[in-house]
């Protein structure tokens, strides 16, 4: 699991605990999930994220003595624009170290990159596994350089849930990868 940062932040550092309420009259799958290419509208309203807790400061659940934070009666309204980039690639640094692994895109049909930074030339190991823990690939990366890095995988396989792990002796993260 990987954390991203979105570039904006909510009022009083809401988030935590709110909940998405779709509109009912929104497109969707039988499990809840939203139909988003099946809204033609440029600007379409498509629910509202309600409550949440709010918080004086960021990351204050270590030392949250019950007064730095309490519960909020908000709503906001959640529209969809189409064809305006929403997406972010800015990670939370606190939940994937160093290696700052991401994997694009995700879900994929079996072909993907893995993006990684190595802060000191070490070996990188990149292992492949199905849910059940069986080892589907295990291979060194050659060529690796300090910074910014790419590697690109191909796995062909009928499990739809794959576990990528990466690990350069010092640290190692995993990421669920879902194939279609």
């Amino acid at each position: 699991m990987v954390e991203h940062k979105l570039p904006v932040v909510m009022p009083g550092l809401l988030g935590s605990g709110s909940e998405f309420i779709p509109l009912s009259k929104i497109p969707s799958y039988d499990n809840g999930v939203l139909r988003l290419d099946d809204i033609l509208q440029d600007t379409t309203m498509i629910g509202y994220i309600y409550g949440g807790i709010s918080s004086m400061a960021p990351n204050i659940f270590f030392t949250n003595t019950g007064t730095e934070s309490n519960a909020s009666s908000q709503i906001f309204e959640v529209s969809l624009i189409k064809n305006k980039p929403s997406g972010t690639h800015d990670l939370n640094t606190q939940s994937i170290g160093t290696l700052q692994m991401q994997i694009f895109p995700n879900p994929n049909p079996g072909a993907f990159e893995v993006h990684f930074n190595i802060e000191k030339i070490a070996p990188v190991q990149l292992t492949v596994s199905d849910i059940s823990g069986k080892v589907l690939v295990n291979l060194a990366i050659k060529d690796i350089r300090l910074g910014k890095n790419i590697y690109k995988q191909t796995i062909d396989n009928l499990n739809r849930i794959i576990l990528v792990t990466l690990s350069n002796g010092a640290e190692m993260a995993t990421q669920k990868v879902i194939l279609e």
